[in-house]
């Protein structure tokens, strides 16, 4: 695409692509809906980072197994994005501290844009949050591993297109560290923790820290991850950052090894891969589970619609909620008649996702008569027409 038959549009959002990264507000960029060549390519992501005291752009090219990272100076982005934009990826959504901007293109070619301007900028630019609001920290900004993953620079200062991010990890120790306080965990030598589907391990690394940092425990973390490279990846950091107690492995949860795990945490493993986990999480006796569910496709095409909710979920976007309701809703009662107290709530919407709720299992210290809830999920099921949940047979499966 040249710059003489470029969309207005296309160019209106390139400059404010320019002008985000000149102001250091820009946070990151998401391509997706890729129609090019390359086999596998799903989507691509971009950030700033600095790179020898220089401001660069962090392309992320997301491959069904692997991950590829180039880091391009902000020009040569543009031009590359200007030949992108409609030709190889159909969508485009920037986000900064200012606003949010999608640029899409119609199956004729045509771009179309929508732009949402954030009216309360809480500018992070250079500001030490710690100095702000520390009493409301779980994680300390100049811990290693934070700016080994890119999260803060080299003066502890949190780099600004990383601060989701931040307040991702810090919400997640914080719900961590509360739950570890309604346990006994802390009067073990030892705490086994296994994250399935760990990625880049901002949060495996984050809950290594604060076990052995600050509750002075000696943590046993094994993250999960499918992509080879991502494993690797993880591995040299644990290994350049000089820690024990933490190591990744290749594969996914349906085929993990389990053993004497005390916390389990699966956060937006898809579909049935989260009662995969949460099974793993039962079968292990573990003291905590945390799931972050993503997509619930095996309900939804089981439900029959009540007569009387009919007008109701006529619409998808009710029907979506309804199943993404029941599905989880079964889940939770289901740790509940396998020895759980269970809470279900908003969390923190995590990177490259709008879904945010966790279910957060504690093993209940006393057994209790679960016959109620056992009628509860009959009665449910039969309400709804189901006659599948993947949780129920794994769980039947080992009985």
């Amino acid at each position: 695409m040249s710059a003489t038959n470029t969309p207005e549009e296309v160019l209106y959002f390139l400059d404010q692509l320019q002008q985000a990264f000149n102001n250091g507000a820009l946070q990151r960029l998401v391509l997706s809906k890729y129609q090019g060549r390359d086999a596998g390519l799903n989507r691509v992501t971009i950030r700033p980072v600095l790179l020898k005291n220089s401001l660069v752009l962090s392309f992320l090219y997301e491959y069904q197994t692997q991950h590829i990272t180039k880091n391009i100076p902000i020009e040569e982005s543009l031009t590359l994005l200007a030949n992108y934009l409609g030709e190889e990826f159909k969508n485009a959504h920037l986000f900064s501290q200012s606003a949010e901007i999608q640029l899409r293109f119609s199956k004729k070619g045509k771009a179309l844009l929508s732009e949402h301007r954030i009216k309360d900028i809480k500018t992070e630019t250079n500001v030490d949050i710690s100095h702000n609001r520390d009493k409301n920290r779980f994680v300390k900004q100049d811990r290693p591993y934070l700016q080994a993953l890119g999260v803060t620079d080299s003066k502890g200062h949190v780099i600004p297109a990383m601060s989701r991010k931040w307040k991702q990890i810090n919400k997640f120790i914080e719900v961590l560290s509360a739950a570890i306080d309604k346990t006994e965990l802390t009067k073990q030598r030892e705490i086994h923790i296994a994250d399935f589907g760990s990625g880049k391990a901002y949060l495996t690394f984050a809950v290594h820290d604060y076990l052995s940092d600050t509750l002075a425990i000696s943590p046993r973390v094994t993250g999960v991850e499918l992509r080879q490279g991502l494993v690797d990846l993880c591995n040299q950091t644990a290994t350049k950052l000089d820690l024990g107690g933490i190591k990744f492995e290749q594969g996914d949860v349906q085929h993990f090894a389990a053993q004497n795990i005390n916390i389990m945490i699966a956060l937006h493993a898809c579909d049935t891969a989260t009662d995969y986990a949460i099974n793993m999480g039962i079968r292990s006796n573990a003291d905590i589970i945390m799931c972050s569910p993503c997509c619930h496709k095996q309900i939804r095409p089981q439900l029959k619609t009540p007569p009387i909710l009919a007008p109701l979920l006529q619409h998808g976007i009710h029907l979506g909620q309804e199943a993404e309701m029941i599905t989880d809703g079964l889940r939770a009662l289901l740790l509940e008649a396998n020895g759980y107290d269970t809470q279900v709530f908003e969390f923190i919407s995590l990177e490259h996702t709008n879904k945010n709720k966790m279910i957060l299992a504690l093993k209940r210290k006393t057994q209790r008569d679960n016959s109620q809830t056992l009628d509860q999920i009959a009665e449910l099921k039969r309400f709804y027409g189901i006659e599948e949940h993947c949780l129920e047979q794994l769980l039947q499966q080992a009985n």
